[in-house]
């Protein structure tokens, strides 16, 4: 054999051993593991500091091992505040909404499961309905037997199960910018990663709080527009929306809205009490025709108030028309009304025009 065809065969034997071209593989596997890890410590050290940084403003209360954080404010009939997907008390406080009713009402603002300092523990499917048992078990307990709800986005789906568990409870509500009918969502699909099991979790501790840091402002853009962010929104502690506890959260909220909507959509006619529906008419996140329009219809009970010219965060931008919102729905909760006799549009005795209410005419 010449020696050029033994350099060959050894070469071509080299090239064959077991591992001889993993080696590289392995070294970029390492890398990636190494960058992940440190990426992990690195966010957990800022959702450190952002618990630090952003201590519970109010008081907890247990119900059965759940620890639930909660603001309350002012004297009065009591006003239940439920914040959307990924957000927390907060933003209520920074929208001016929570000074501004307290100086009528009894304010009580939770941080929902998983989000601001409430716990979310894991092996229960926190529902709309679930969430719904823990805020009637949670009122209950600091003395509330009666009040208004408002639920924003997300939230507004947690106030429609709290009224149809509980409609003692519930005195009359108002529904903001909210989700109430299956539909097509891209971004359900694109945001419910974080909440996979074990994959999930690598994702939210090394890679989501990277992706939403840099992601927010695009995030707030489609929130608030077509207006602009307002200057007030800085006061929203966004570095709590990053750890990866609350990630996980918003994560399978996104992952079961459309099941918790098409469940939920059979049963809205069951709600008895004043529906006040309130929704920015440039959402750009929540078609209002096929969402808070469709439910208005649905609802005899109900007033629908459209807002122009404002989009998803209509407690931040159209702040005064919420309050007459509430102030209205405070109101007709406090009527004796006779459910059976009530007419499309027609509310404690009350006409009301079949078709939207303005709300400048509050």
């Amino acid at each position: 054999m010449s020696a050029s065809r033994r350099k060959i065969s050894t070469e071509t034997t080299v090239g064959r051993l077991p591992g001889g071209n993993a080696l590289p593989y392995a070294i970029g596997a390492g890398a990636v593991v190494a960058a992940l890890a440190i990426s992990a410590l690195v966010n957990a050290k800022l959702a450190k500091k952002a618990e630090r940084d952003n201590p519970p403003a109010g008081a907890f209360v247990d119900v059965e091992g759940v620890r639930v954080h909660y603001v309350e404010r002012g004297s009065g009939e009591p006003v239940v505040l439920l914040h959307g997907n990924g957000s927390m008390i907060q933003d209520f406080e920074s929208s001016g909404l929570i000074r501004r009713l307290s100086a009528q009402f009894r304010v009580i603002a939770f941080d929902r499961p998983g989000f601001g300092h409430s716990e979310r523990p894991r092996g229960r499917v926190w529902s709309p309905q679930a969430q719904a048992e823990l805020f009637a078990a949670a009122l209950q307990k600091i003395g509330v037997s009666r009040a208004v709800v408002i639920g924003h986005s997300w939230g507004a789906s947690v106030a429609v199960a709290l009224a149809l568990r509980y409609p003692q409870l519930v005195g009359a509500l108002v529904l903001a910018s909210g989700y109430y009918y299956p539909s097509p969502r891209l971004d359900v699909l694109l945001l419910s990663g974080p909440a996979v099991p074990l994959l999930g979790d690598v994702i939210r501790y090394s890679i989501s709080p990277i992706i939403s840091r840099l992601m927010w402002p695009l995030l707030a853009r489609k929130l608030f527009g077509p207006e602009a962010v307002p200057a007030k929104f800085a006061l929203f502690p966004k570095e709590m929306a990053f750890r990866p506890s609350q990630i996980r959260a918003a994560a399978a909220e996104s992952a079961m809205m459309i099941a918790t909507a098409y469940a939920a959509r059979a049963r809205y006619q069951e709600m008895v009490m004043p529906v006040f529906i309130i929704a920015g008419e440039q959402d750009q996140l929540v078609d209002i025709e096929e969402q808070s329009a469709r439910l208005h219809r649905e609802l005899p009970q109900s007033v629908m108030h459209r807002v122009p010219g404002a989009g998803h965060m209509v407690h931040h931008t159209a702040t005064d028309r919420v309050m007459a919102a509430i102030n209205e729905a405070a109101r007709a909760g406090n009527r004796d009304v006779a459910h059976t006799s009530l007419g499309r549009g027609e509310l404690h005795g009350k006409r009301v025009q079949p078709h939207d209410a303005a709300l400048t005419d509050l």
